[in-house]
């Protein structure tokens, strides 16, 4: 049973959620002035602050099973250091095919000094709107990870959600371990909108 004060701040974030992708349709021009309030009221009752992403490969194992699974992925409709956090395992547009997804761990964010392994590497600081992702798989090296150590800094606008929860199998699954801020942030969400029957239904 969800408590009162958990529904409270699922329609919180319900509703910042419903603002800031009407506001984003609004700015491109796909809704004009009128249709903002409607927008956001539909977003608030008809949609839902998650979707399922099937996941393959073993670059997340342990966190997510060694071939994969289904991921419960919370929605960002906007991706900045205020909403999504190093330490959180998040979904992104890949580099090098944008009908593709990876889910990776977030290392780092603008500001931070990046320093290699390798001396022969400068250390450099990644900048603006940058973000450094990694496999959570240490035993691939970095081509089999795909991750940025292969292809550098990605932009923070490839980021389209957090994964809250992993079905590795019907027997294996649970919350997905991320930083303290994002645990924080999606536990009314995970609450009100976690379905494992229908994560397992999704189960390929």
């Amino acid at each position: 049973m969800v408590s009162l004060s958990t529904w409270f701040r699922y329609i919180a974030y319900k509703f910042e959620y419903s603002v800031s992708l009407s506001w984003k349709s609004y700015k491109i021009g796909q809704i004009t002035d009128r249709d903002v309030g409607d927008t956001i009221w539909k977003n608030l009752f008809q949609g839902k602050l998650t979707y399922m992403h099937w996941n393959k490969g073993e670059e997340m194992a342990p966190s997510i099973g060694t071939q994969g699974g289904t991921l419960l992925v919370r929605k960002l409709p906007t991706t900045d250091p205020t909403r999504v956090f190093v330490g959180d395992v998040v979904v992104l547009k890949d580099l090098e095919n944008p009908d593709d997804y990876l889910v990776r761990r977030l290392a780092a964010v603008e500001g931070y000094e990046m320093v290699s392994t390798d001396e022969k590497d400068e250390p450099f600081v990644l900048e603006k709107d940058q973000c450094w992702v990694l496999s959570d798989n240490e035993s691939l090296k970095a081509k089999e990870a795909r991750d940025s150590r292969a292809f550098g800094p990605i932009p923070m606008t490839n980021i389209v959600g957090r994964v809250i929860y992993a079905m590795r199998t019907a027997v294996d699954h649970g919350p997905v371990q991320n930083s303290h801020f994002g645990m924080r942030k999606d536990s009314p969400v995970l609450e009100v909108e976690l379905d494992v029957d229908e994560m397992a239904k999704n189960a390929k």
